[in-house]
């Protein structure tokens, strides 16, 4: 993605460079808010999902409902979900693999059906032991990281930050500030690196499409001029 600004001004001139830095912070800041309204967004319609199972129609209190876990959590996700989708653009720019695979939004948006379901069915379906529903989960996020991704770099960034979440929620648990039903590892559920692995992808994919899309907005730009 940060290839595409090589050509963007005239570097011997100081104007169009320091214009060109200015409007890649812009974008780059643009792209991080529209990352972390969409974590804010995914928490809060996973946490319904979560609080409200066993509910078809709305309930009037579903407002409180959605807003029935600890405050804190969506600023998290949010904050991860922006991090996330900024980091894997930058790392295909690094490594000098641009990720070309399925890259348009109907792809971007099936992604995401498949990501809350996965989420969804982590509390809706009904397994014989934690054993299966884990090893079920894993096969779905690996199967939602092959049909949308398939990039090496995406694997490795998925499985590192999945497991840096799973630790980071053990000491939050381990110190008190919230638990889990049933944990089953250790003090969480053994499915949790499952859905982690699943919206890193997700929010990955994300991003790319972001980046892509200002790519090609900026070089049309280039053109024009």
């Amino acid at each position: 993605m940060f290839l595409c600004f090589q050509g963007v001004g005239d570097v011997s001139g100081q104007g169009p460079y320091i214009a060109g830095i200015t409007n890649r912070n812009t974008n780059l800041g643009i792209r991080g808010f529209m990352l972390f309204s969409i974590g804010v967004f995914l928490a809060l319609v996973l946490n319904l999902l979560q609080v409200q199972r066993n509910v078809t129609l709305f309930p009037p209190d579903v407002i409180s409902s959605i807003f029935s876990s600890a405050w804190w959590v969506p600023p998290c996700c949010g904050t991860a979900s922006a991090m996330i989708g900024l980091l894997y653009p930058c790392i295909d720019s690094r490594l000098g693999e641009p990720h070309k695979f399925k890259r348009e939004w109907s792809s971007v948006m099936r992604c995401v059906a498949v990501f809350v379901g996965i989420n969804h069915a982590s509390a809706k379906v009904d397994f014989a032991n934690n054993v299966q529903l884990s090893l079920t989960l894993a096969a779905l996020s690996i199967g939602l990281w092959w049909t949308f991704d398939r990039s090496r770099s995406g694997f490795g960034l998925g499985v590192v930050i999945a497991l840096l979440a799973t630790l980071s929620t053990q000491l939050l648990v381990y110190n008190g500030v919230f638990q889990y039903t049933s944990p089953d590892f250790l003090y969480i559920r053994s499915w949790l690196p499952c859905i982690f692995f699943a919206g890193v992808i997700t929010m990955g994919n994300i991003g790319r499409q972001l980046a892509l899309y200002e790519c090609k907005r900026m070089s049309g730009k280039t053109h024009q001029d």
